[in-house]
Formats: C-alpha cells, structure tokens, sequence
C-alpha cells in the first residue's frame, strides 16, 4: 500500500510539473517567439532544472504539441458542446451564434501557433505530425455535423460533412488571422458567425431568412443569377 502511494505522489508531482513547464512554455513562447526559445528559457521561467523538463518532454516541438493538442481538445471541445445542445437536429443560426460565443480567440495562442506553423512547413517532419493534430479537430466537428446531416442538409457544394467541417475550420483559421493584425475579438466573432452561417447554409439561416447584415441576402442573389454570370463569362471570353 505505502509503495502505491508513493507511485501515486510521484505521478501527481510529475503532472504538475508538466503542467508548470507547459504554462510557462506557453508564457515565453508567446513573449519571444517560437523560433527564438530555448529549452533553458522554459525551463528558468518554469522554475525547473533540464531534467525536469526532458522527464517529460524529448524536444520543444514535442512540448509544443502539447500545448496544441490541449487547445485543439479545448477548441473541439467548445465546437461540439455547443452543437450538441441542439440534440439530433441542428438549428443552425443558434448553434452559431452559441460556437461563436465561446470558440476560443487568444491573442497569446494565435502568435504561438502561428509561429509554430512557420516552423513546421521548414519541416516535413514536423508538418506532418502537425496536420495529424488538425486531423482530429476537423474530425471532432465532422462527427458532430454528421449526426444533424440527417435532420440538416449541408451545401452540397461542400462535398459532405468532411468538407464542411473542413470549411469550418478553414473559416476559423482565416478570421484569426485577421484578428493577429488588427486585434479586434468582436470584429473576428461577428465576422466568424456570418462565414459559418454562410458555409453551412449555403447563404441562407436555415429558417428561410437573411443572416445579419444582409450577408445571406447577397450570397442568395450571387446564386439566383449565377446562370446569367455565366452567360456573361461565356461572351467575355468569345470577345477575348
């Protein structure tokens, strides 16, 4: 019994030490930049010596995934909770409205993450094990968009439910960029909510009405007259 409860305070002290060299890699990491960190670095601000940290860790892109794969689980975590109060259906305007609210937008994580993807396209290895971890949250969203496909049709145009959680996650990634230049968290939501109201139904809400702003409205129209623009393209080219 007293050799199961030393194991157990060993592994108790080993996942605080963990979880302290994570923060405080994630602290640096936002400060200095990936590319400009050392093990030595996080280990001070961790208050650790290198033995502590290669316990737990073999290199800094290892610890790097975990952090990514922390926020990855937070962010499915979030994507899905909120879906799922919908039960077997998906009103969608709600369950936008509801991602949107609560997806995380972090300045710090953006800049890491960022920094981190510029490091791994240098590095086919790394890229790999990278897109493995933005595998699994685009199949989190996917699987919970595949339980509403029944009782909610998706675009056809996004090829399935793979592809529109795809999009989502395409949606995501682009307003965060735009929130990495100008800051601006409500700005990002606001925008989010309409691309993913967008993607998701085709430009309508999913109740026969506009989105906010009239965007849907738009997007309708752009559809109602596609055949008319490709009429137009067709002479254009003629001219040409």
């Amino acid at each position: 019994m007293a050799a199961e409860g030393s194991t157990g305070r060993v592994t108790k002290r080993r996942a605080r030490t963990r979880a302290n060299l994570l923060e405080a890699a994630f602290r640096v990491f936002a400060a200095k930049g990936f590319g400009r960190v050392s093990i030595e670095e996080v280990c001070e601000a961790a208050g650790y010596s290198r033995g502590a940290f290669y316990s737990n860790f073999a290199t800094l892109d290892e610890l790097f995934f975990a952090l990514y794969q922390e926020r990855a689980e937070l962010i499915a975590g979030q994507v899905a909770g909120a879906l799922a109060l919908d039960g077997p259906g998906l009103d969608v305007r709600a369950a936008v409205d509801r991602v949107t609210e609560v997806l995380l937008l972090d300045l710090d994580w953006l800049l890491v993450k960022t920094d981190f993807l510029v490091h791994a396209a240098r590095d086919p290895a790394v890229a790999r094990t990278l897109l493995e971890h933005r595998a699994r949250l685009r199949e989190a969203v996917a699987e919970r968009l595949a339980r509403a496909h029944g009782t909610t049709p998706l675009p056809a145009v996004l090829g399935g439910v793979d592809g529109a959680a795809r999009a989502v996650v395409a949606a995501y990634d682009g307003v965060t960029t735009q929130l990495l230049l100008d800051q601006d968290v409500e700005a990002a939501r606001a925008w989010l909510g309409r691309l993913l109201m967008t993607l998701l139904t085709g430009g309508g809400t999913g109740d026969g009405g506009t989105t906010d702003g009239g965007a849907s409205g738009v997007v309708g129209a752009t559809r109602r007259t596609t055949p008319e623009r490709a009429e137009r393209a067709e002479r254009a080219e003629r001219v040409n």
